[in-house]
């Protein structure tokens, strides 16, 4: 089966983007499909694999992000920006509500995070803090810097759902092994996280955050947009920076303008960057890739991006 593709990122969280509006594949074929693609190994690669898909009653269009081992994610937010530029071009507008799988995410063509950087900011939310919505079995409703011997009896989390799950650690400095430690643990969806995690620390740079993350279903990652939104959030609730104060927020990959309210709301504005477009063939049966054929380069694009990452 042949699919056209655009390779894109945002702030570095790489994915190759299909319109799938018109297309019919099942459940199991569209995992394998992200397999195929996101497959580093193979001639595309990614954190995974984005679909703009209908939207609905509320909703300009959708969007459907699978991790690269073929798990569907409640939200992808830097991906949410991918397909917001996409649904944009395809409709001919500027702004738009996106239905993700469990919630909703309001998006607009925002100014440009430096020159040249195609930017969206996007509004998504509320942040959720019950732990019995993951579920976390045998922790209390509320994980507030606190203590979760199941994980780490040393160590105090913040559990936030963004409406994925994420457990927020602040450190003075990132110890990135420790983070795959931990990161590993919860991937493994032991019995008291049965439908795992994913795990950040966070370091506060004065007035801005930095923030490394092992992400579900994908492993250590240089940059996840519904964690950068999270760490935000529970930067805010303990403290740490101020309610509905405009932050940088850093990651390896690049960086993204954010600020939380305290009703739960969080807002990013980054990039949504094209690399590249054109089409490839996969192996629904053995999720293989194969016969890559790139038709345009978007070469601006990549250099303004770097541009500003490196400020």
């Amino acid at each position: 089966m042949r699919f056209e593709i655009v390779k894109c990122h945002g702030s570095g969280n790489d994915f190759p983007m299909i319109d799938a509006r018109a297309l019919t594949l099942s459940e199991a074929e569209w995992a394998a499909v992200a397999r195929a693609l996101a497959n580093r190994a193979g001639p595309v690669g990614g954190d995974g694999l984005l679909l703009l898909v209908p939207g609905d009653d509320r909703a300009a269009f959708g969007m459907v992000m699978r991790n690269s081992d073929g798990s569907e994610a409640e939200t992808c937010l830097n991906g949410v920006r991918c397909v917001a530029r996409a649904g944009f071009e395809a409709l001919g507008i500027e702004a738009a509500t996106v239905r993700l799988k469990t919630s909703h995410a309001d998006a607009v063509h925002d100014a440009d995070l430096a020159p040249g950087v195609y930017t969206v900011r996007e509004t998504a939310g509320p942040a959720g803090l019950s732990t019995a919505a993951w579920p976390i079995h045998g922790a209390p409703d509320r994980l507030v810097e606190a203590v979760l011997p199941m994980l780490d009896a040393g160590r105090r989390f913040t559990a936030v759902t963004m409406p994925n799950p994420h457990l927020v650690h602040f450190v003075d400095a990132v110890d990135e092994a420790e983070l795959v430690r931990l990161g590993g643990i919860c991937e493994a969806a032991p019995d008291w996280l049965p439908h795992r995690a994913n795990v950040s620390f966070v370091e506060v740079r004065g007035p801005s955050l930095f923030v490394r993350t092992f992400e579900r279903g994908v492993g250590l990652t240089d940059s996840c947009g519904s964690a950068m939104a999270a760490s935000t959030y529970a930067a805010c609730l303990t403290g740490r920076i101020g309610w509905d104060v405009p932050t940088v927020v850093f990651n390896r990959g690049g960086l993204v303008r954010a600020f939380a309210q305290a009703d739960g709301m969080v807002t990013l504005s980054g990039n949504a960057t094209y690399e590249w477009a054109g089409s490839v063939a996969v192996d629904l049966a053995s999720e293989t890739a194969s016969d890559l054929v790139v038709e345009r380069h978007f070469p601006d694009e990549r250099t303004a991006w770097e541009a500003a990452r490196r400020g």
